[in-house]
């Protein structure tokens, strides 16, 4: 078993807190000038998709495909690098709360993946609540993750696969992971990169009980009476035989707490983790065009690569 926690903070990160700091201030501003408006309500959650749809910009080389396995079909966004061979492939799960997001915010981000390690990313558009509630999003995730297994040496020359998501995107990957061990395919990816993950949506961990009156909690698994379930609290499941993890949080995320209850949870199930909680950082400080963001892109990408690299 091997455990990252001493690698929890890079000293050398120190150098990018004031910027972080001035950045996150100057982003409380402009959160207090133009609020959000309130996504319980239908009207209210239509601005939000809305305008969180019009910042986002759709890059002009992914390729929509239908992923199809187990009976259940689900829209995928494949991103290829520019030239050379094809070294691996990575399942990217969006995040975005389970109610907001697409396969296709990440376009930028998934190119710039692709091109740093040679890999295909095929980015999975899941069905989002509370139109489309638990479990809607991990049966399509898990679709795209069989598909995966049965068809990447045809489609892209190579059988080697890793996953990983942000925010929702991490509880579903460790969700789809749990999944995949039970019909003995988790073993398949060679590594899972969670980033800032909500793992307990069920109130009843500390962590949990940080998240537990936020809306995307009532509008993925609200209506169910038992939120302990590892399918939507993955915290609380049998966390043997997944492959290793990396965990990326912010020192200043709510969900802070739930991640380290997470990579003690793996480390205590025999886990290879590796966390790094970076300083000043708050939840999605990754798309941040900062130097701190800068810095967990590439701890991201030379992890991804390592694992991949592995025979």
């Amino acid at each position: 078993m091997e455990i990252g926690l001493k690698r929890l903070i890079d000293e050398d990160l120190a150098a990018h807190v004031e910027e972080s700091r001035k950045f996150n201030a100057a982003s409380r501003a402009a959160a207090a000038d133009q609020p959000m408006p309130d996504p319980a309500t239908p009207e209210g959650l239509r601005q939000i998709r809305e305008r969180l749809a019009s910042t986002a910009q759709a890059g002009g080389k992914a390729v929509d495909r239908l992923a199809e396995a187990g009976g259940r079909q689900v829209p995928v966004r494949i991103t290829v690098p520019e030239g050379g061979e094809i070294r691996g492939v990575f399942l990217d799960i969006h995040g975005g709360g389970f109610y907001l997001g697409s396969a296709a915010w990440g376009d930028d981000r998934n190119a710039r993946l692709a091109e740093a390690l040679g890999v295909a990313v095929v980015s999975v558009d899941y069905r989002l609540a509370p139109e489309h509630p638990w479990p809607a999003a991990p049966d399509d995730c898990e679709t795209a993750a069989r598909w995966l297994v049965e068809h990447a040496e045809s489609l892209f020359g190579t059988g080697k696969l890793a996953i990983g998501g942000a925010s929702a995107g991490a509880n579903l990957t460790v969700a789809t992971l749990l999944r995949l061990r039970g019909l003995g395919l988790a073993e398949r990816f060679t590594g899972a990169a969670l980033l800032y993950g909500a793992y307990d949506l069920s109130g009843r961990s500390p962590g949990g009980r940080l998240i537990a009156d936020e809306f995307f909690v009532q509008a993925y698994a609200g209506h169910v009476a038992d939120r302990t379930d590892p399918d939507i609290s993955p915290l609380y499941g049998d966390l043997t035989g997944l492959p290793p993890a990396l965990l990326v949080v912010g020192g200043l995320d709510k969900a802070l707490e739930d991640n380290l209850a997470m990579a003690a949870r793996l480390s205590a199930a025999g886990g290879d983790v590796d966390v790094r909680v970076y300083p000043e950082s708050v939840q999605g400080f990754i798309s941040f065009p900062t130097a701190m963001a800068a810095a967990a892109v590439r701890d991201v990408e030379s992890w991804l690569g390592d694992r991949l690299a592995e025979e």
